[in-house]
């Protein structure tokens, strides 16, 4: 998931500190950062079943789920593996695809698991220390660490007092609109699939709060970006968070029959439509100002969501689009890769500037040099899957390939890495990246064990679909 951008500076977004390491992270305590039901599973001859693979990808999940086992039942997933740096964060955003993967695989098990960790979204809407609004911070700390400054940070995810421990050392403090939107689409889900009505409930509450924070009247209109830690109204409009609402509004009104949700949807499809350059047949990233459309960089979600979400059979060269411009083959005769000799893994970058990366300077302070042909194993997730769901010519095989180099990473990337100092279990979980690569959003990925990105292998391989009202 993007945010907006244009040529003479960057807006940060979900991911931006990512990786990105303590020098870039520090100092930016009031950033905000982008996100990106049911879900629909479908049965085919290629993907679908569960497989080793998508079992070892749920213990993962598992293993993120229950790293402190000492600070309570009420618990969100740590996002990153301990060696990324950023200890015991849990992103809003990746919990909420948790949610959704675990409902994807359709087992008593991960059935349970969702329905905990939405609870504790719900925990979180209700017991941030500050807000009584429904809204839900970027991330959350879920277990104990030392601060790199050397400060200790002892809680787990809900403090001796009943709040939430909102993610302040790194800044995570916080709301986007794409975040949220994620939020009430796996609450929907749950309220779907388990017919509670508490997780309607709570999905309410967020699409209100976005209606009463995100809504804008700029010429392109749609749902601006969201509030930083200091409660301000941020100017940019993504076309990943409205694509966002798009399923977020269409799910809430199919579940309350009532039709303001329908006028609320609607006007967050015309910004993404707005978005669409039909020359290229891909859409651009959103706006900085409501009224000017940034047209670099273009960004690998905004194609393959807009084609999950819409299912517009007028945009679907969107897909052909990143296939084709985003394409990247990693091995390690490429500059910078950390792929092993003998290894190989194709998918899609995150976005067009990501393939012009300066390969000669850090990504970040502290950080390594990008190899412009590191995959996004995120990215090639989303675009399995909504190749799966186009079922055009080609699309099936192509599909398979992405996922079988997931697959590949998932067994041979990332060894010896760890959740909240306990091991993971052995090829569990899917990298962020196969090597490090610039996002061009001023930020990058790296090989890591990624909760997002795993749990978007484990929708794409059942061809579950989040974003299908």
């Amino acid at each position: 998931m993007t945010g907006t951008t244009d040529r003479h500076g960057q807006v940060p977004t979900r991911r931006t500190l990512i990786g990105a390491g303590l020098g870039l992270g520090v100092g930016l305590g009031a950033a905000v950062f982008t996100a990106a039901g049911s879900g629909v599973a479908h049965a085919a001859a290629d993907g679908g079943r569960a497989t080793p693979a998508t079992h070892r990808a749920q213990a993962f999940l598992a293993a993120a789920m229950d790293a402190y086992p000492d600070h309570g039942t009420v618990r969100l997933a740590q996002s990153y593996s301990d060696q990324a740096g950023l200890f015991s964060t849990a992103f809003t955003y990746d919990n909420a695809l948790a949610v959704l993967a675990h409902l994807a695989a359709r087992q008593a098990d991960g059935r349970e698991r969702a329905v905990v960790l939405g609870d504790a979204l719900l925990y979180a809407q209700q017991h941030d220390p500050v807000h009584g609004d429904g809204r839900l911070r970027q991330a959350y700390n879920v277990g104990p660490y030392t601060f790199y400054d050397g400060s200790l940070q002892p809680d787990g995810f809900v403090r001796a007092d009943g709040s939430v421990n909102v993610g302040t050392q790194f800044g995570f403090t916080g709301t986007a609109v794409g975040d949220m939107a994620w939020a009430g689409i796996a609450l929907s889900a749950l309220a779907r699939r388990t017919g509670e009505r508490r997780f309607l409930d709570g999905a309410v509450r967020i699409g209100e709060w976005i209606e009463r924070n995100g809504r804008t009247d700029e010429p392109l209109g749609g749902y601006k970006f969201g509030v930083n830690g200091a409660g301000e109204k941020l100017p940019f409009t993504s076309t990943e968070h409205n694509t966002d609402l798009v399923c977020l509004f269409g799910r809430l009104a199919r579940l309350t029959k009532d039709g303001v949700w329908l006028e609320r949807r609607d006007r967050a499809r015309d910004f993404v439509r707005r978005m669409w350059e039909a020359d290229g047949g891909f859409f651009y990233t959103g706006t900085n100002d409501g009224v000017v459309i940034n047209t670099s960089p273009v960004p690998e979600d905004t194609q393959t969501w807009t084609h999950l979400a819409l299912d517009s059979r007028a945009h679907a060269s969107s897909l052909d689009w990143a296939a084709r411009e985003l394409a990247v083959l990693d091995h390690a005769e490429r500059p910078n890769s950390t792929v092993p000799a003998g290894q190989s893994y194709e998918g899609v970058t995150f976005s067009s500037a990501s393939l012009l990366a300066n390969e000669d300077a850090p990504i970040a302070d502290g950080q390594p040099k990008p190899d412009r042909n590191g995959v996004w194993f995120e990215g090639t997730a989303h675009l399995a899957l909504a190749l799966r769901e186009r079922q055009g010519r080609g699309d099936a095989a192509r599909a398979r390939r992405l996922v079988a180099s997931i697959e590949r990473a998932q067994d041979l990337l990332g060894g010896g890495q760890s959740v909240g100092g306990r091991a993971l279990p052995a090829r569990s979980g899917v990298v962020s990246a196969s090597s490090p690569l610039d996002t061009g959003f001023g930020f990058g990925y790296y090989p890591y064990r990624h909760l997002g990105a795993t749990a978007w292998y484990v929708m794409a391989a059942a061809r579950f679909n989040p974003l299908r009202v």
